[in-house]
């Protein structure tokens, strides 16, 4: 996936103290390993489908003072506290925002109608007291589920909205329709409905015997190794494409593909689609030059300190660590 030049790389989780760090631990290990869910995915909102269509009770919903708005600012969303929690505001807070021919309507959270609203990057950084703005790379491992849920959708479909100002079929303007769920071309003789796009990667974690296939970005911190992944590309399977983009980045075959679980990925718009496959050879090359290193990597290694493993946000961890959790049992 050269070509395409854009990074699965995972960032860091939000920095906190010796007592966030533990609360931290423990909402993960709790979130991981009982709920059985990646980080941001999970039906936590109730997405009323059917009151898109029905201006008035969105209009009714908007006027609310019940309804809870989730601010976007830029691509960052509005926490506070350590560990942090979302903010989610009352109209009144944020009115002088509320644009209602860009009305994104979420869902029901919590039993109430709730909005995302989309604050562009050059106003002065808004709401300062009432908690900070940070990037759902580093909230994400430490929101609760629902919270990271909500504002990945929140944030997938601000950034949506924000590229789909022009019709990419005849050029002419378009605007909100279904509640934010779609748009449309306002060019009469056009009228298209353009619907949100996700972009489909796969995320592999290839095995062969007591090794995996780890590989390295240039641009990761040192150390750093996490699985396979790439970009679906057109008339492809999954399974092609598993196919494909290990062969592409580090000339081993697999085979024996199984589907793992999936994860959300609103950076801007992937579906994260995990795997495991099986390795039919051993030889490296780097073929693309997507990848600095690739390497197959010991069960006894991978516990041991090197390489640092992907972080917990990501699913490309919990496909590792699933696989030394099963060459743990195994032994």
């Amino acid at each position: 996936m050269a070509s395409r030049q854009r990074s699965l790389a995972i960032m860091f989780p939000v920095h906190c103290d010796l007592r966030g760090q533990q609360a931290l631990l423990v909402s993960l290990l709790t979130r991981m390993n009982v709920n059985g869910e990646n980080i941001f995915a999970g039906a936590y909102v109730d997405r009323h489908s059917h009151v898109r269509a029905d201006p008035a009770w969105l209009a009714t919903a908007v006027q609310s003072d019940a309804s809870l708005f989730v601010p976007v600012w830029g691509t960052r969303c509005l926490t506070e506290g350590e560990p942090p929690k979302l903010v989610l505001l009352p109209r009144t807070k944020i009115v002088e925002f509320i644009d209602d021919d860009e009305i994104i309507f979420l869902g029901i959270y919590r039993e109430r109608p709730a909005f995302a609203v989309g604050i562009d990057k050059s106003v002065p950084e808004p709401f300062a007291q009432l908690g900070q703005f940070h990037d759902l790379r580093y909230l994400g491992s430490s929101l609760p589920a629902g919270e990271a849920n909500l504002a990945a959708h929140a944030r997938a479909l601000v950034t949506w909205h924000r590229l789909q100002k022009y019709c990419g079929r005849c050029g002419a303007s378009t605007q909100v329709a279904a509640g934010g769920n779609t748009r449309k071309c306002v060019n009469v003789e056009c009228a298209v409905t353009i619907f949100p796009r996700v972009e489909p990667a796969i995320i592999v974690l290839v095995s062969r015997g007591d090794r995996c296939l780890l590989g390295r970005q240039g641009s990761w911190p040192e150390g750093r190794y996490s699985t396979i992944a790439g970009f679906v590309e057109p008339g492809e399977s999954l399974e092609d494409a598993v196919r494909r983009e290990v062969i592409e980045e580090t000339d081993v075959r697999v085979g024996n593909i199984r589907y793992h679980s999936s994860q959300p990925w609103p950076f801007p718009s992937a579906l994260m689609l995990g795997f495991n496959a099986e390795a039919e050879t051993e030889s490296i090359r780097l073929n693309d030059g997507e990848l600095q290193d690739a390497r197959w990597f010991s069960y006894k290694e991978l516990t041991s300190g090197f390489p640092k493993l992907p972080y917990k946000i990501s699913i490309a961890r919990r496909l590792v660590d699933d696989w030394i959790r099963a060459n743990r049992s195994s032994r």
